[in-house]
């Protein structure tokens, strides 16, 4: 890659971006946007101050089917206009001769991600309240979205959700482990075991909290919701049960790089119970989903764990690190499921 900037190939995609993004006029420059560990993101601004934003796969060896940015693009357009606010997609490009693997380009938009609690130090308790209440608003709203109608009745298999998600998740762990933990084959045991029945078919955006929306404080409601790379067509209560791993919740859930933990915001029962009112869903078993979401977070985060060792192998510590964090997941996935 040239320009100095991992994952940008100036060079090549500078005439692609002219001649594919509306507007668009060169030179340009490129700013990684922090907070992602997965995907890379970064802002581009042209030689007239407009910003948009270009997605691409992270950089290094990448497990089968993770990482697909072009199906990513195509969820967010499919469900443009339907109530969930997504930034709108303006190009895709799936030639790796021009920035070395598939990418798309959307519009900037304006705002805050809130993934800290330091970022919610802003926020009065009424704006944090009425950003929880939109948060969950906006979810309901995704699940109530019609997948043949929108066209994306293809986009996976409808039923056995939690089968396949538990089947693919200890493929990846298979995939990326750094080291032996087998708490998580314990935990993996039990989700096999104890799996309920699916709650209908919707749009799981797999990935779903504050640090994956963008926030507009002045009106206090979510202006876009991000990284749908995780997206597939299941149970929807397993949305609900992943926000229960960020949320922080009297001393249970909560993790650094979410806002609940700076106070003010509903309690996860009451979110919960929003939901429910809102969607007219039945809730029930959420320690299943909760624990669930925690296990696969663990599992993701020793994907990232791995890559980083790829990449910087003289790094010790920050490995250590997140193994620390993949071993305090996965306890509290056991804890979850009781």
């Amino acid at each position: 890659m040239s320009d100095g900037i991992a994952g940008i190939d100036a060079k090549a995609l500078e005439p692609w971006l002219a001649a594919h993004v509306a507007g668009a006029r060169a030179p340009f420059a490129y700013r990684l946007i922090t907070g992602g560990r997965s995907n890379l993101t970064f802002e581009v601004t042209d030689a007239a101050g407009a910003r948009t934003v270009l997605r691409r796969p992270p950089l290094g060896h990448l497990l089968p089917t993770a990482h697909d940015v072009l199906r990513e693009a195509r969820i967010m357009s499919a469900v443009a206009g339907t109530g969930v606010p997504v930034p709108p997609v303006l190009a895709t490009c799936d030639d790796p001769a021009v920035n070395g693997g598939p990418f798309f380009v959307t519009r900037f938009v304006d705002g805050v991600v809130l993934d800290s609690a330091e970022k919610a130090a802003p926020i009065d308790n009424a704006g944090r309240v009425a950003l929880a209440d939109h948060l969950i608003d906006v979810l309901v709203r995704l699940h109530a979205v019609d997948v043949d109608a929108v066209g994306l009745g293809d986009l996976s298999k409808r039923e056995g959700y939690l089968e396949r998600q538990v089947r693919r998740w200890v493929r990846q762990w298979e995939g990326s482990k750094t080291r032996e933990l087998p708490l998580i084959d314990e935990v993996a045991a039990r989700l096999e075991r104890e799996m309920p029945e699916q709650r209908g078919v919707a749009i799981v955006h797999g990935d779903y909290r504050f640090g994956n929306t963008i926030c507009d404080l002045d009106r206090r409601e979510i202006a876009a919701v991000l990284d749908w790379e995780l997206c597939a067509l299941g149970d929807p209560l397993a949305d609900v049960g992943y926000l229960g791993v960020y949320w922080f919740d009297g001393g249970r859930g909560g993790v650094t790089n979410d806002p609940t933990g700076a106070g003010g915001f509903p309690g996860y029962e009451d979110i919960v119970q929003r939901y429910a009112a809102v969607s007219g869903r039945e809730v029930g078993n959420l320690g299943y989903y909760r624990g669930f979401a925690a296990w696969r977070l663990a599992i993701i985060a020793e994907g990232v764990a791995s890559r980083h060792r790829e990449h910087h192998p003289e790094d010790v510590e920050a490995l250590r690190m997140s193994q620390l964090s993949v071993q305090r997941l996965t306890e509290f996935a056991m804890e979850c499921l009781g």
